[in-house]
């Protein structure tokens, strides 16, 4: 089955702490679809001569911001990585001619 794709600018960080009518509406979207396998994230906070694609299987959460209050940066988000996924966006941009890098463990 096919899903929906969706572009998110992140916004502020506080859209963590407080969500406005944001967080409500997008909860009520994702409530709407069907559950995903997996979730491919593209950004550009990463300064790479190439794209880089990260293949850890259990990403720490990173806050690579500052500024913020305390209770930010003790969020934490344990996203499960996925690896079979990243090979797979690695093989793709490869083959359309992409100069890349993967990160299986850390960041850049």
């Amino acid at each position: 089955m096919k899903q929906a794709a969706l572009f998110l600018s992140h916004g502020s960080p506080m859209f963590a702490l407080e969500p406005g009518t944001t967080g409500p509406a997008l909860a009520a979207w994702a409530a709407s679809q069907p559950e995903p396998k997996a979730v491919l994230m593209m950004s550009p906070h990463w300064m790479t001569r190439s794209p880089v694609v990260m293949s850890n299987p259990q990403p720490k959460t990173w806050h690579d911001f500052g500024g913020f209050p305390p209770a930010l940066y003790q969020l934490n988000y344990p996203a499960t990585g996925n690896t079979a996924l990243a090979n797979q966006v690695q093989g793709l941009l490869l083959s359309a001619g992409s100069a890349l890098s993967i990160m299986v463990h850390g960041y850049p």
